[in-house]
């Protein structure tokens, strides 16, 4: 390449590339293998998880990460280039609809449409017929440089108001971009990137139409937002697909209802009412963590649910949580609900003097708690306006931070083992942009979270910016049996709100020090972790924690009595029991059971009841035959007892 400017590119095995200066992603793909560029749909440059256009020009010495179709990421790319063909579709079937944003989502992608037309699903049939059109005639996805006036002046005289609006709110510095395919018929502000061609996006599907204001305000217009979905294979889909309808089934609205768990009333919206069995499994949730509590050293405490304003000014909350608290007056004072307790348990450990020996204090509080969500966010248990937290708080010295970290860690295992979530994730997350205290206190906490997970051996992925406003974090997500990620557990190491508070204890030496604080939650919201293991275990909960674990169901009114007997037999020994009494035919006796997922089944007949057995038939359609009542309590004590 004499003569002509060289870029050096070092590949993730270390290997190195050299390339004409200019030259794009694609070229090298290209120059490391045919069958590599043919999957190419971008690339990461020095290690930035931001993913380039394949068509970018390399003019410098870098490192490259090659992002294809079939990563995850190359999904993503795929995704926001199927939006950009659905869009190119609906404008060529309304073409009076107003265009606004469509990005990719983690599961898919959407577009938001301002038309006057209601989308229905027939629309949606005839959407994807024609975007099968455009794919199959493969035009390239084209980048094009665009002057800024030329283009905000070309939008508004072709009435794009949402497309003059985001350009007006770009840094006036920031290069715009266009993407265009269809040989330039349809083109979009975006920054990409994009599949090389329109052939690319092999597998899609449009879902749902849903409302949406623009930019998220309740006060700007309303638009449609066309939910859809794209894969790499049509394989792909299609196991996706069978997925969500798994999902359907399992719906934690949908099973709530049916199970008799829980219900929402316009009374008070995004606040769940519990029936009587989901109230037992929601105090078995809470028994089950204090059981652990006894364990792991932890004393629960109840603190105050309305405090003064300045409690929540003074531990930083205010300028971050106001608008979505709860607020009351009481004599004349401004008070709020608590959206959270730790600033009550600092409170209550600066009540009394407290010594080196008697850290680490470990204060728990199942308190409940009051958020104002807006009312689009909401939905079943998984995100209400009053809720419970396993929530603790540990007080203790610098030198036991390591310590206590690993004893949260080890109980989190544990109790996410005991609920079937066979695998996590980890995340630490380091200081965001909006957070109070020094540098000197922020490095030390982030030090001593990281110190923490690699002393107790655990891989994590580093998520930069997205602590706490007081302290770093680290945060368990758990896959349930869909595989679908679910962040639970956090733990967060705090040297701000102690200092806040003035809180201190008396050390060796016999002066003054301020100790650390780690906020913990294992289960985080009891109303949301419910949701969860509804979904997870379709409804079908293990004896240990079913509402009811035996039904015992009578085959006519002569064996009432010895039914009787042996309910209220079963109900001294500790097991929870449902009557089935009532003159109705056997076979729907077990149908109820079945559909209320009761784990097992004892049916008395005659011979039964002669007998002194039972005929015990389980979930599942298993059929135990007749037991004695110690066999049958021993069957379940050990089923209880192995958390199965």
């Amino acid at each position: 390449m004499d003569g002509v400017a060289v870029v050096k590119v070092t590949l993730p095995d270390g290997s190195e590339r050299q390339l004409e200066a200019g030259q794009t992603v694609l070229d090298l793909a290209t120059l490391i293998g045919p069958g590599l560029a043919k999957v190419t749909v971008g690339a990461k440059l020095n290690g930035s998880k931001e993913i380039v256009d394949l068509r970018r020009p390399l003019q410098e010495d870098c490192s490259i990460e090659i992002v294809t179709c079939t990563s995850m990421e190359g999904l993503q790319v795929i995704r926001h280039s199927a939006s950009h063909i659905m869009a190119d579709v609906i404008l060529q079937l309304w073409p009076d609809a107003k265009l606004s944003i469509g990005p990719s989502t983690a599961d898919g992608f959407y577009y938001d449409i301002d038309l006057e037309h209601r989308f229905t699903d027939e629309d949606l049939t005839k959407i994807e017929a024609k975007m099968t059109e455009v794919v199959k005639a493969n035009t390239p996805f084209e980048f094009c440089d665009v002057d800024r006036c030329e283009t905000l002046e070309r939008f508004r005289k072709s009435g794009e108001i949402y497309k003059v609006e985001l350009i007006e709110g770009f840094d006036p510095a920031e290069p715009i971009s266009l993407y265009r395919h269809g040989d330039g018929r349809f083109e979009d502000l975006c920054r990409g990137p994009h599949v090389p061609s329109t052939g690319y996006v092999k597998a899609w599907k449009l879902m749902t139409v849903a409302g949406a204001y623009w930019r998220g305000d309740e006060k700007r217009q309303m638009l449609q937002r066309i939910y859809g979905t794209a894969f790499n294979s049509r394989k792909e889909l299609r196991v996706h697909l069978e997925r969500l309808e798994e999902a359907k089934k399992r719906d934690h609205r949908k099973l709530g209802k049916e199970l008799q768990l829980f219900a929402f009333n316009p009374a008070a919206p995004a606040t769940p009412f519990f029936f009587d069995k989901g109230a037992r499994i929601y105090n078995m949730l809470q028994d089950y963590v204090r059981e652990k509590y006894q364990r792991y050293g932890y004393s629960e405490v109840i603190t105050p649910i309305i405090l003064n304003n300045d409690l929540w000014r003074q531990s930083g909350h205010w300028d971050k949580y106001k608008d979505n608290m709860f607020f009351t007056k009481v004599d004349d004072n401004d008070f709020a609900v608590k959206p959270m307790n730790c600033p009550c348990h600092c409170l209550m450990y600066g009540m009394h003097l407290h010594s080196y020996r008697d850290l680490p204090i470990r204060m728990a509080d199942f308190g409940r708690l009051h958020r104002y969500e807006r009312t689009g966010a909401t939905g079943g248990l998984t995100r209400v306006r009053s809720f419970a937290q396993d929530d603790a708080h540990i007080f203790c010295t610098e030198d036991q931070i390591a310590e206590e970290i690993s004893g949260v860690i080890s109980m989190i295992k544990e109790i996410y083992s005991d609920f079937g979530f066979a695998e996590i994730k980890v995340y630490f997350s380091t200081r965001p942009e909006q957070s109070v205290g020094s540098d000197e206190v922020w490095k030390k906490a982030e030090a001593g979270l990281e110190t923490a997970l690699k002393a107790n051996n655990i891989d994590f992925e580093l998520n930069a910016g997205d602590g706490a406003f007081y302290g770093p974090k680290i945060d368990f997500v758990v896959l349930d049996a869909l595989r679908r990620e679910w962040q639970l557990g956090t733990c967060q190491l705090d040297f701000v709100m102690p200092e806040r508070f003035e809180l201190e204890y008396i050390n060796p030496e016999g002066s003054k020090s301020r100790p650390v604080m780690v906020h913990r939650a294992v289960l985080g919201s009891i109303e949301r972790f419910f949701g969860i293991i509804i979904e997870h275990f379709a409804g079908a909960f293990p004896i240990w924690l079913a509402p009811v674990q035996v039904s015992v169901a009578t085959i006519n009114d002569d064996c009432n009595a010895f039914g009787a007997e042996i309910a209220d037999e079963l109900t001294k020994r500790g097991f929870r029991v449902e009557r089935q009494f009532e003159n109705a035919k056997l076979g729907a006796k077990i149908r109820h059971s079945q559909m209320m997922k009761i784990p097992f089944t004892a049916v008395i007949g005659n011979r039964e009841a002669e007998e002194k057995t039972l005929s015990i038939r389980e979930r599942g359609g298993e059929d135990h035959g007749s037991l004695n009542i110690d066999e049958f309590c021993a069957m379940m004590r050990d089923r209880v007892d192995s958390k199965k």
